[in-house]
């Protein structure tokens, strides 16, 4: 992927690690970064409050420079990501406007481009399983509050990448890198932006609201994309401290710093010594807890496969026993002499005692093939006999037939010996 770069004031200057950290981002994610020429300043938030059209202008001036190129334009500070997608969206929706802005910048312009944001670049472009991929130092332990600020997915009709009340791009990130991304209901509130040196009564009530909502809710740090949110929540939350009487020492980091620290990058490589509040250490912190996960993962998974382990070999044995057993009872069960293993019909044994005992003659014929011993049979019908007779009969032919004969010859015997 290849993109025009706009870094902005920001980016070589106040926000200088978020410049570092863009660029190695870039890098590790395969994106070709090409810096526009001769870029101008965006008019940032002096700009719209002063003049419509020159608010207007000086983004449009970038945005026709990198549409000369054919390339979609990358715009790492939100508030040039605003002013860029204020102005694409002005010149799409505008003819008149359009001409106006394209007569002040001389030269043509028509929005055929698209301006990315850092979230959306990763979120929507490259995408979360491609920076899973990429981590190497694993951010686990960190709880980590993502703080989208006001610009970045407001105007919804401008920006339209994300939630504009409850935005989730940075939090996939943050996840995929490991760390937990704590849900807080003040993502999107406003830091303060300028306040803080023109009303620091007011600008510093709120960078102060947003640290202490950040603490309240669990988070140990805070991520963001906006070198103006940088500034207050980083080098003003001393000043935040003082006014309120509290102690935060909450670390503030690039979303593409942590991305690169994830990814194996050194801390001074991006910047992380440049913060105001200390930031290094809370690194060191994590790497330690994500080691100590690890240790705990790989513990829990050998267990895990000892049990298992143990479980098969157990039930390998209740198998052999079970089938040892079924053997002894497969024997004790083989039918002897005259016995049948399938149990027998109760309702065919009623049925040949009926016919027995209605018609004996008739069913001797059945069992004996000889005449006179099937009179002989019919003869000695008792209820015993019809009943043994019964149940063979419903279990087995052949074992009736081989019983009625048995009969039949006791009786001749018998009959033999009285003779006698």
């Amino acid at each position: 992927m290849k993109l025009a770069y706009y870094p902005g004031c920001s980016l070589d200057g106040s926000g200088v690690e978020y410049g570092l950290s863009t660029r190695r981002t870039a890098a590790i994610l395969g994106i070709e970064l090409e810096e526009l020429e001769d870029w101008n300043c965006c008019g940032a938030t002096s700009g719209h409050n002063t003049n419509k059209i020159l608010s207007l202008a000086l983004p449009a001036r970038n945005l026709a420079i990198a549409e000369k190129t054919g390339l979609d334009i990358l715009a790492p500070c939100a508030a040039c990501y605003n002013r860029f997608r204020t102005t694409e969206h002005a010149v799409r929706h505008d003819q008149n406007l359009k001409e106006k802005i394209e007569a002040i910048i001389e030269m043509p312009y028509s929005a055929k481009q698209e301006t990315l944001s850092i979230p959306d670049l990763l979120a929507n472009k490259i995408g979360i399983e491609k920076i899973r991929e990429k981590v190497v130092s694993s951010l686990t332990g960190m709880k980590a509050a993502c703080y989208y600020g006001c610009l970045l997915v407001r105007p919804v009709e401008h920006t339209g990448f994300d939630d504009a009340e409850d935005p989730q791009s940075m939090d996939q990130v943050v996840k995929a890198l490991g760390a937990q991304a704590i849900d807080w209901p003040y993502k999107t509130e406003c830091c303060g932006a300028a306040l803080a040196t023109s009303r620091p009564d007011v600008g510093t009530k709120m960078i102060y609201e947003v640290l202490l909502n950040a603490r309240e809710t669990g988070a140990e740090c805070i991520v963001t994309a906006c070198p103006l949110c940088m500034m207050n929540l980083d080098m003003r939350q001393k000043a935040a401290e003082k006014a309120y009487n509290v102690k935060f020492n909450i670390p503030i980091y690039y979303i593409t710093e942590l991305i690169a620290i994830a990814c194996g990058d050194a801390q001074k490589t991006v910047g992380i010594d440049r913060h105001f509040v200390e930031a290094g250490q809370y690194l060191v912190t994590v790497k330690e807890r994500a080691a100590e996960a690890k240790i705990a993962a790989e513990k829990a998974a050998l267990e895990a496969a000892e049990k298992a382990k143990a479980k098969a070999a157990a039930a390998k044995e209740a198998k052999e026993k079970a089938a040892q057993t079924g053997d002894a009872a497969a024997q004790d069960k083989t039918p002897k002499s005259g016995e049948t293993s399938a149990a027998p019909d109760t309702k065919k044994i009623d049925g040949f005692v009926t016919a027995l005992t209605k018609n004996p003659e008739k069913m001797a014929a059945k069992l004996v093939a000889d005449s006179a011993q099937a009179g002989v049979l019919a003869s000695i019908m008792d209820e015993k006999k019809i009943g043994k007779l019964a149940i063979l009969m419903a279990k087995d032919m052949e074992l009736a037939k081989k019983a009625a004969a048995a009969f039949v010859q006791q009786e001749l015997k018998r009959q033999g010996e009285c003779q006698d």
